[in-house]
Protein backbone atom coordinates (compact mmCIF):
# COMPACT_ATOMS: atom_id res chain seq x y z
CA UNK A 1 0.00 0.00 0.00
CA UNK A 2 3.07 2.44 0.95
CA UNK A 3 4.61 1.70 -2.50
CA UNK A 4 1.15 2.45 -4.02
CA UNK A 5 1.11 5.47 -2.75
CA UNK A 6 4.43 6.98 -3.19
CA UNK A 7 4.68 6.09 -7.01
CA UNK A 8 0.84 7.41 -7.39
CA UNK A 9 1.99 10.50 -5.50
CA UNK A 10 5.12 10.59 -7.92
CA UNK A 11 3.15 10.55 -11.07
CA UNK A 12 0.46 12.87 -9.27
CA UNK A 13 3.14 15.87 -8.88
CA UNK A 14 4.49 15.16 -11.98
CA UNK A 15 1.53 15.58 -14.11
CA UNK A 16 -0.02 18.56 -12.12
CA UNK A 17 2.47 21.68 -13.20
CA UNK A 18 1.98 19.34 -16.77
CA UNK A 19 -1.95 19.85 -16.63
CA UNK A 20 -2.24 23.34 -15.24
CA UNK A 21 0.51 24.54 -18.32
CA UNK A 22 -1.16 22.19 -20.89
CA UNK A 23 -4.50 23.66 -19.21
CA UNK A 24 -3.06 27.70 -19.76
CA UNK A 25 -1.96 26.43 -23.34
CA UNK A 26 -5.42 24.71 -24.23
CA UNK A 27 -6.79 28.18 -22.85
CA UNK A 28 -5.40 30.09 -25.01
CA UNK A 29 -6.60 28.29 -27.99
CA UNK A 30 -10.26 28.84 -26.11
CA UNK A 31 -9.42 32.57 -25.46
CA UNK A 32 -8.81 32.74 -28.92
CA UNK A 33 -12.38 31.23 -29.87
CA UNK A 34 -14.25 32.94 -27.26
CA UNK A 35 -12.84 36.71 -28.42
CA UNK A 36 -13.45 36.15 -32.44
CA UNK A 37 -16.35 34.73 -31.50
CA UNK A 38 -17.82 38.11 -29.87
CA UNK A 39 -16.70 39.68 -33.32
CA UNK A 40 -19.12 37.46 -35.10
CA UNK A 41 -19.07 33.73 -36.03
CA UNK A 42 -17.11 34.72 -39.25
CA UNK A 43 -14.34 34.88 -37.04
CA UNK A 44 -14.78 32.09 -34.75
CA UNK A 45 -15.29 29.86 -38.25
CA UNK A 46 -11.75 31.64 -39.68
CA UNK A 47 -9.80 30.43 -36.28
CA UNK A 48 -10.95 27.00 -36.64
CA UNK A 49 -9.93 26.48 -40.00
CA UNK A 50 -6.52 28.35 -39.62
CA UNK A 51 -6.60 26.31 -36.83
CA UNK A 52 -6.83 22.70 -39.19
CA UNK A 53 -4.00 24.01 -41.36
CA UNK A 54 -1.17 25.23 -38.72
CA UNK A 55 -1.70 22.62 -35.96
CA UNK A 56 -1.52 19.35 -37.96
CA UNK A 57 2.03 21.03 -39.42
CA UNK A 58 3.12 22.12 -35.91
CA UNK A 59 2.44 19.17 -33.91
CA UNK A 60 3.84 17.03 -36.28
CA UNK A 61 6.96 18.39 -35.95
CA UNK A 62 6.80 18.32 -31.67
CA UNK A 63 5.86 14.54 -32.19
CA UNK A 64 9.86 14.43 -32.93
CA UNK A 65 10.87 16.27 -30.14
CA UNK A 66 8.56 14.13 -28.00
CA UNK A 67 11.12 11.54 -28.57
CA UNK A 68 13.72 13.63 -26.27
CA UNK A 69 11.87 13.11 -23.33
CA UNK A 70 12.11 8.84 -22.92
CA UNK A 71 15.79 9.75 -24.48
CA UNK A 72 16.85 12.40 -21.17
CA UNK A 73 14.48 10.20 -18.19
CA UNK A 74 16.57 7.22 -19.59
CA UNK A 75 19.99 9.02 -19.06
CA UNK A 76 18.70 10.64 -15.85
CA UNK A 77 17.51 7.23 -14.49
CA UNK A 78 21.41 5.67 -15.58
CA UNK A 79 22.52 8.72 -13.34
CA UNK A 80 24.42 10.15 -15.97
CA UNK A 81 23.41 13.46 -16.58
CA UNK A 82 26.18 14.32 -18.82
CA UNK A 83 24.81 12.98 -21.71
CA UNK A 84 21.59 15.51 -21.47
CA UNK A 85 23.82 18.40 -22.97
CA UNK A 86 24.82 17.03 -26.54
CA UNK A 87 21.50 15.36 -26.72
CA UNK A 88 19.58 18.88 -26.33
CA UNK A 89 22.20 20.84 -28.52
CA UNK A 90 21.32 18.18 -31.42
CA UNK A 91 17.74 18.39 -30.78
CA UNK A 92 17.56 21.86 -30.87
CA UNK A 93 19.61 22.18 -34.50
CA UNK A 94 16.81 19.43 -35.59
CA UNK A 95 14.64 21.61 -34.07
CA UNK A 96 14.75 24.75 -35.76
CA UNK A 97 15.51 23.16 -39.68
CA UNK A 98 12.16 21.51 -39.40
CA UNK A 99 10.47 24.76 -37.98
CA UNK A 100 11.61 26.22 -41.35
CA UNK A 101 10.38 23.56 -43.15
CA UNK A 102 7.18 23.64 -41.52
CA UNK A 103 6.97 27.76 -42.40
CA UNK A 104 7.43 26.96 -45.91
CA UNK A 105 4.93 24.65 -46.35
CA UNK A 106 2.47 27.32 -44.27
CA UNK A 107 2.74 29.48 -47.54
CA UNK A 108 0.84 27.09 -49.39
CA UNK A 109 -2.23 27.33 -47.03
CA UNK A 110 -3.75 30.43 -49.21
CA UNK A 111 -3.58 28.07 -52.72
CA UNK A 112 -5.30 25.27 -50.46
CA UNK A 113 -7.77 27.39 -48.87
CA UNK A 114 -8.71 28.52 -52.03
CA UNK A 115 -9.36 24.97 -53.41
CA UNK A 116 -11.59 24.46 -50.39
CA UNK A 117 -14.03 26.81 -51.95
CA UNK A 118 -14.71 28.51 -49.09
CA UNK A 119 -16.87 32.09 -48.75
CA UNK A 120 -14.51 34.26 -49.61
CA UNK A 121 -14.54 36.74 -46.73
CA UNK A 122 -13.74 33.44 -44.67
CA UNK A 123 -10.53 32.34 -46.83
CA UNK A 124 -9.06 35.88 -46.61
CA UNK A 125 -9.64 35.79 -43.27
CA UNK A 126 -8.14 32.48 -42.41
CA UNK A 127 -4.96 32.85 -44.72
CA UNK A 128 -4.46 35.97 -42.67
CA UNK A 129 -4.56 34.24 -39.67
CA UNK A 130 -2.25 31.42 -40.70
CA UNK A 131 0.40 33.79 -41.74
CA UNK A 132 0.80 35.54 -38.89
CA UNK A 133 1.02 32.66 -36.71
CA UNK A 134 3.51 31.05 -39.11
CA UNK A 135 6.27 33.32 -37.44
CA UNK A 136 5.87 31.48 -34.35
CA UNK A 137 7.00 28.36 -35.38
CA UNK A 138 10.63 28.66 -34.26
CA UNK A 139 10.15 30.10 -31.05
CA UNK A 140 7.77 27.00 -30.58
CA UNK A 141 9.89 24.51 -31.50
CA UNK A 142 12.89 25.75 -29.42
CA UNK A 143 10.50 26.24 -26.28
CA UNK A 144 9.97 22.60 -26.87
CA UNK A 145 13.27 21.89 -26.74
CA UNK A 146 13.69 22.98 -23.76
CA UNK A 147 10.81 22.15 -21.98
CA UNK A 148 11.01 18.12 -22.84
CA UNK A 149 14.58 18.40 -21.49
CA UNK A 150 13.33 19.76 -18.30
CA UNK A 151 10.47 17.16 -17.96
CA UNK A 152 13.02 14.30 -18.50
CA UNK A 153 15.07 14.92 -15.69
CA UNK A 154 10.86 14.57 -13.65
CA UNK A 155 10.98 18.87 -13.34
CA UNK A 156 7.89 19.60 -14.83
CA UNK A 157 7.55 22.70 -12.77
CA UNK A 158 8.87 25.15 -15.43
CA UNK A 159 6.08 23.80 -17.96
CA UNK A 160 3.73 25.56 -15.49
CA UNK A 161 5.55 28.95 -14.77
CA UNK A 162 5.93 29.51 -18.64
CA UNK A 163 2.36 28.68 -19.46
CA UNK A 164 1.04 31.04 -16.82
CA UNK A 165 3.25 33.50 -19.12
CA UNK A 166 1.80 32.94 -22.01
CA UNK A 167 -1.65 32.95 -20.86
CA UNK A 168 -1.15 36.06 -19.11
CA UNK A 169 0.43 37.26 -23.09
CA UNK A 170 -2.08 36.13 -24.56
CA UNK A 171 -4.82 37.92 -23.47
CA UNK A 172 -3.66 41.64 -23.71
CA UNK A 173 -2.32 40.65 -27.25
CA UNK A 174 -5.55 39.22 -28.54
CA UNK A 175 -7.49 42.38 -27.16
CA UNK A 176 -5.25 44.71 -28.63
CA UNK A 177 -5.04 42.58 -31.94
CA UNK A 178 -8.54 41.22 -32.53
CA UNK A 179 -10.27 44.28 -31.56
CA UNK A 180 -8.00 47.40 -32.80
CA UNK A 181 -6.36 48.99 -29.82
CA UNK A 182 -3.55 51.95 -29.29
CA UNK A 183 -3.88 52.51 -32.69
CA UNK A 184 -3.73 49.73 -34.29
CA UNK A 185 -6.58 48.44 -36.50
CA UNK A 186 -8.93 45.33 -35.99
CA UNK A 187 -7.77 42.47 -37.31
CA UNK A 188 -10.94 40.25 -36.14
CA UNK A 189 -9.99 36.66 -36.32
CA UNK A 190 -6.49 37.01 -37.61
CA UNK A 191 -5.24 39.25 -35.41
CA UNK A 192 -5.15 35.47 -32.44
CA UNK A 193 -2.59 34.67 -35.27
CA UNK A 194 -0.32 37.20 -34.55
CA UNK A 195 -0.91 37.18 -30.82
CA UNK A 196 -0.54 33.34 -30.46
CA UNK A 197 2.79 34.26 -32.84
CA UNK A 198 3.71 36.87 -29.82
CA UNK A 199 2.97 34.17 -26.81
CA UNK A 200 5.32 31.84 -28.76
CA UNK A 201 8.59 34.37 -28.55
CA UNK A 202 7.69 34.88 -24.99
CA UNK A 203 7.30 31.68 -23.50
CA UNK A 204 10.68 30.91 -25.43
CA UNK A 205 12.62 33.66 -24.23
CA UNK A 206 11.27 33.04 -20.30
CA UNK A 207 12.20 29.11 -20.91
CA UNK A 208 15.60 29.71 -21.69
CA UNK A 209 15.89 32.15 -19.29
CA UNK A 210 14.76 29.99 -16.48
CA UNK A 211 17.25 27.25 -17.77
CA UNK A 212 20.10 29.73 -17.71
CA UNK A 213 19.32 30.61 -14.19
CA UNK A 214 17.65 27.78 -12.29
CA UNK A 215 20.78 25.96 -10.15
CA UNK A 216 18.64 22.53 -11.15
CA UNK A 217 18.52 23.04 -14.92
CA UNK A 218 21.70 24.87 -14.83
CA UNK A 219 24.17 22.10 -13.58
CA UNK A 220 23.31 20.37 -16.92
CA UNK A 221 25.54 22.99 -18.71
CA UNK A 222 23.11 22.90 -21.72
CA UNK A 223 24.17 25.91 -22.89
CA UNK A 224 27.73 25.75 -22.29
CA UNK A 225 28.75 22.53 -23.96
CA UNK A 226 27.43 24.11 -27.51
CA UNK A 227 29.13 21.81 -30.47
CA UNK A 228 28.45 21.83 -34.60
CA UNK A 229 25.81 19.69 -35.89
CA UNK A 230 26.39 15.67 -35.53
CA UNK A 231 24.26 14.54 -38.61
CA UNK A 232 24.14 11.00 -37.39
CA UNK A 233 22.60 11.82 -34.59
CA UNK A 234 19.85 13.61 -36.15
CA UNK A 235 19.16 11.21 -38.08
CA UNK A 236 18.89 9.00 -35.42
CA UNK A 237 16.39 11.13 -33.82
CA UNK A 238 14.42 11.26 -36.80
CA UNK A 239 14.10 7.97 -37.52
CA UNK A 240 13.27 7.73 -33.34
CA UNK A 241 11.13 10.44 -33.52
CA UNK A 242 9.29 9.85 -36.70
CA UNK A 243 6.73 7.56 -36.07
CA UNK A 244 5.94 9.29 -32.89
CA UNK A 245 5.19 12.58 -34.83
CA UNK A 246 3.40 10.67 -36.89
CA UNK A 247 1.10 9.35 -34.28
CA UNK A 248 0.67 12.86 -32.97
CA UNK A 249 0.07 14.01 -37.28
CA UNK A 250 -2.56 11.38 -37.53
CA UNK A 251 -4.93 12.21 -34.32
CA UNK A 252 -4.55 15.82 -35.11
CA UNK A 253 -5.09 15.42 -38.63
CA UNK A 254 -8.38 13.53 -37.75
CA UNK A 255 -9.64 16.16 -36.04
CA UNK A 256 -8.24 18.97 -38.41
CA UNK A 257 -9.26 17.19 -41.42
CA UNK A 258 -13.23 16.64 -40.24
CA UNK A 259 -13.19 20.43 -39.37
CA UNK A 260 -11.64 21.06 -43.32
CA UNK A 261 -15.02 18.79 -44.50
CA UNK A 262 -17.34 20.33 -42.34
CA UNK A 263 -16.32 23.86 -44.11
CA UNK A 264 -18.92 23.47 -46.99
CA UNK A 265 -21.94 22.29 -44.67
CA UNK A 266 -21.91 26.27 -43.60
CA UNK A 267 -20.82 28.62 -40.48
CA UNK A 268 -23.15 27.47 -38.02
CA UNK A 269 -22.20 23.98 -38.08
CA UNK A 270 -18.03 24.76 -38.16
CA UNK A 271 -18.97 27.02 -35.00
CA UNK A 272 -20.79 24.55 -33.67
CA UNK A 273 -18.30 22.42 -34.07
CA UNK A 274 -15.51 24.38 -33.02
CA UNK A 275 -17.48 25.21 -29.43
CA UNK A 276 -17.10 21.12 -28.99
CA UNK A 277 -13.97 20.28 -30.38
CA UNK A 278 -12.35 23.38 -28.17
CA UNK A 279 -14.26 22.33 -25.28
CA UNK A 280 -12.90 18.27 -25.26
CA UNK A 281 -9.22 19.65 -26.22
CA UNK A 282 -9.50 21.38 -22.44
CA UNK A 283 -10.70 18.34 -20.89
CA UNK A 284 -8.32 16.38 -22.71
CA UNK A 285 -5.51 17.97 -21.10
CA UNK A 286 -5.96 16.03 -17.96
CA UNK A 287 -5.13 12.27 -19.47
CA UNK A 288 -2.35 14.15 -21.73
CA UNK A 289 -0.97 15.39 -18.81
CA UNK A 290 -0.84 11.50 -17.40
CA UNK A 291 0.03 10.28 -20.43
CA UNK A 292 3.53 12.62 -20.20
CA UNK A 293 4.02 11.86 -16.66
CA UNK A 294 3.80 8.04 -17.49
CA UNK A 295 6.11 8.69 -20.49
CA UNK A 296 8.70 10.46 -17.71
CA UNK A 297 8.20 7.83 -15.18
CA UNK A 298 8.40 4.77 -17.05
CA UNK A 299 11.55 5.78 -19.05
CA UNK A 300 13.68 6.94 -16.07
CA UNK A 301 12.50 3.20 -14.59
CA UNK A 302 13.67 1.45 -17.97
CA UNK A 303 17.13 3.60 -17.53
CA UNK A 304 17.44 2.42 -14.26
CA UNK A 305 16.24 -1.45 -15.43
CA UNK A 306 13.37 -1.49 -13.00
CA UNK A 307 11.20 -3.25 -15.60
CA UNK A 308 8.92 -4.13 -12.59
CA UNK A 309 8.54 -0.33 -11.18
CA UNK A 310 8.26 0.98 -14.94
CA UNK A 311 5.15 -1.95 -15.07
CA UNK A 312 3.59 -0.90 -11.99
CA UNK A 313 3.70 3.25 -12.41
CA UNK A 314 2.21 2.50 -16.14
CA UNK A 315 -0.88 0.76 -14.67
CA UNK A 316 -1.52 3.26 -11.97
CA UNK A 317 -1.24 6.02 -14.57
CA UNK A 318 -3.91 4.35 -16.23
CA UNK A 319 -5.96 3.26 -13.56
CA UNK A 320 -5.96 6.89 -12.95
CA UNK A 321 -6.54 8.56 -15.90
CA UNK A 322 -10.07 6.13 -16.45
CA UNK A 323 -11.03 7.23 -13.12
CA UNK A 324 -10.88 10.91 -14.22
CA UNK A 325 -12.04 10.40 -17.32
CA UNK A 326 -15.23 9.08 -15.85
CA UNK A 327 -15.68 12.04 -13.84
CA UNK A 328 -15.55 14.84 -16.66
CA UNK A 329 -17.73 12.61 -18.59
CA UNK A 330 -20.79 12.75 -16.02
CA UNK A 331 -19.80 16.73 -15.87
CA UNK A 332 -19.44 17.36 -19.30
CA UNK A 333 -23.28 15.74 -19.76
CA UNK A 334 -24.59 17.67 -16.84
CA UNK A 335 -23.47 21.39 -17.39
CA UNK A 336 -23.19 20.99 -21.23
CA UNK A 337 -25.63 24.16 -21.78
CA UNK A 338 -23.90 26.09 -19.15
CA UNK A 339 -20.56 25.41 -21.31
CA UNK A 340 -21.52 25.90 -25.27
CA UNK A 341 -23.12 29.16 -23.62
CA UNK A 342 -19.54 30.85 -22.51
CA UNK A 343 -18.97 30.10 -26.36
CA UNK A 344 -21.81 31.57 -27.88
CA UNK A 345 -25.23 32.82 -27.94
CA UNK A 346 -26.36 32.20 -30.76
CA UNK A 347 -29.36 30.00 -30.49
CA UNK A 348 -28.48 27.68 -33.92
CA UNK A 349 -24.59 27.09 -33.09
CA UNK A 350 -25.78 26.71 -29.15
CA UNK A 351 -28.53 23.94 -30.04
CA UNK A 352 -25.55 22.23 -32.31
CA UNK A 353 -22.73 22.50 -29.87
CA UNK A 354 -24.64 20.86 -26.88
CA UNK A 355 -25.97 18.05 -28.88
CA UNK A 356 -22.20 17.75 -29.97
CA UNK A 357 -20.78 17.45 -26.31
CA UNK A 358 -23.14 14.78 -25.85
CA UNK A 359 -20.64 12.50 -28.21
CA UNK A 360 -17.70 14.63 -26.82
CA UNK A 361 -18.52 13.22 -23.57
CA UNK A 362 -18.84 9.55 -24.44
CA UNK A 363 -15.19 9.06 -26.27
CA UNK A 364 -13.59 10.94 -23.40
CA UNK A 365 -12.48 7.39 -21.63
CA UNK A 366 -11.54 6.03 -24.26
CA UNK A 367 -9.40 9.30 -25.56
CA UNK A 368 -7.69 8.72 -21.80
CA UNK A 369 -6.93 5.23 -22.52
CA UNK A 370 -5.38 5.36 -25.58
CA UNK A 371 -3.12 9.04 -24.71
CA UNK A 372 -1.86 7.27 -21.32
CA UNK A 373 -0.98 3.91 -22.85
CA UNK A 374 1.28 6.11 -25.64
CA UNK A 375 2.59 7.66 -23.07
CA UNK A 376 4.00 4.44 -21.45
CA UNK A 377 5.11 3.09 -24.64
CA UNK A 378 6.94 6.16 -25.16
CA UNK A 379 8.91 5.41 -22.28
CA UNK A 380 9.63 2.24 -23.23
CA UNK A 381 10.63 3.90 -26.72
CA UNK A 382 8.55 1.73 -28.62
CA UNK A 383 8.13 4.54 -30.94
CA UNK A 384 7.00 2.89 -34.30
CA UNK A 385 3.81 0.56 -32.83
CA UNK A 386 2.96 3.48 -31.52
CA UNK A 387 2.60 4.80 -35.19
CA UNK A 388 1.18 1.91 -36.45
CA UNK A 389 -1.79 1.62 -33.97
CA UNK A 390 -2.67 5.21 -34.44
CA UNK A 391 -3.04 5.13 -38.63
CA UNK A 392 -5.22 1.49 -38.39
CA UNK A 393 -7.36 3.44 -35.28
CA UNK A 394 -7.44 7.39 -36.95
CA UNK A 395 -7.32 6.94 -40.54
CA UNK A 396 -8.78 3.26 -41.46
CA UNK A 397 -11.16 3.74 -38.83
CA UNK A 398 -12.10 6.89 -37.35
CA UNK A 399 -12.16 9.26 -40.22
CA UNK A 400 -13.11 6.69 -42.85
CA UNK A 401 -16.34 6.24 -40.73
CA UNK A 402 -16.92 9.55 -39.57
CA UNK A 403 -16.95 10.49 -43.80
CA UNK A 404 -19.15 7.44 -44.43
CA UNK A 405 -21.34 8.46 -41.53
CA UNK A 406 -21.04 12.39 -42.02
CA UNK A 407 -21.84 12.92 -45.21
CA UNK A 408 -22.92 9.82 -47.04
CA UNK A 409 -26.24 7.50 -47.76
CA UNK A 410 -24.30 4.74 -47.85
CA UNK A 411 -25.43 3.55 -43.99
CA UNK A 412 -27.79 5.82 -43.04
CA UNK A 413 -28.71 9.05 -43.89
CA UNK A 414 -26.10 11.53 -43.90
CA UNK A 415 -25.46 13.21 -40.47
CA UNK A 416 -23.46 15.80 -40.98
CA UNK A 417 -21.21 16.89 -37.80
CA UNK A 418 -22.85 14.13 -35.77
CA UNK A 419 -21.37 11.62 -38.05
CA UNK A 420 -17.84 12.40 -37.89
CA UNK A 421 -18.30 12.81 -34.08
CA UNK A 422 -19.18 9.06 -34.11
CA UNK A 423 -16.14 8.23 -35.99
CA UNK A 424 -14.10 9.91 -33.34
CA UNK A 425 -15.58 7.86 -30.81
CA UNK A 426 -15.27 4.81 -33.03
CA UNK A 427 -11.43 5.38 -33.88
CA UNK A 428 -10.39 6.75 -30.19
CA UNK A 429 -12.12 3.35 -29.04
CA UNK A 430 -9.94 1.24 -31.30
CA UNK A 431 -6.79 3.29 -30.59
CA UNK A 432 -7.05 2.86 -26.96
CA UNK A 433 -7.49 -1.26 -26.91
CA UNK A 434 -4.94 -1.96 -29.27
CA UNK A 435 -2.61 0.38 -27.45
CA UNK A 436 -3.22 -1.13 -24.14
CA UNK A 437 -2.69 -4.78 -25.89
CA UNK A 438 0.40 -3.71 -26.85
CA UNK A 439 1.88 -2.42 -23.94
CA UNK A 440 0.27 -5.51 -21.86
CA UNK A 441 2.81 -7.65 -24.54
CA UNK A 442 5.63 -5.74 -24.12
CA UNK A 443 5.54 -5.27 -20.35
CA UNK A 444 5.01 -8.97 -20.69
CA UNK A 445 8.07 -9.85 -23.21
CA UNK A 446 10.70 -7.42 -21.09
CA UNK A 447 9.53 -9.32 -17.53
CA UNK A 448 10.53 -12.71 -19.15
CA UNK A 449 13.76 -11.27 -20.81
CA UNK A 450 14.96 -9.75 -17.51
CA UNK A 451 14.21 -12.65 -14.83
CA UNK A 452 15.82 -15.17 -18.01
Amino acid sequence: MSQTKHHLSAIVKLAIPIFIAQLTQTMMGFIDTLMAGRVGALDMAAVAIGSSLWLPAILFLSGFLLALTPLVANAHGENQTDKIAPIFVQTCYLALACAMVVFGILGFAPALLDWMDLETELTQMAGDYVYWIAFGAPAFTVYQVLRNTSEGISYTFPTMVIGFIGLMVNIPANYILIYGHFGLPAMGGAGCGMATAIVYWAMCISMILYVHFHPRLKSLQLFSQWRTPDFGFMLRMLKLGFPVAMALFMEVFLFATVALLIAPLGTIVVAGHQVANNFSALVFMLPLSLGIAASIRVGYFVGANRYDLARFNAKLAIGLGLALASLTCVLTLVFRFKIAELYTSDPQVLALATSLMLLAAVYQLSDAGQVICGGALRGYKDMNAIFVITFVSFMLVGLSSGYILGLTDWIVEPMGAHGFWVGFITGLTTASILLGLRLRWLQAKLASEFTA
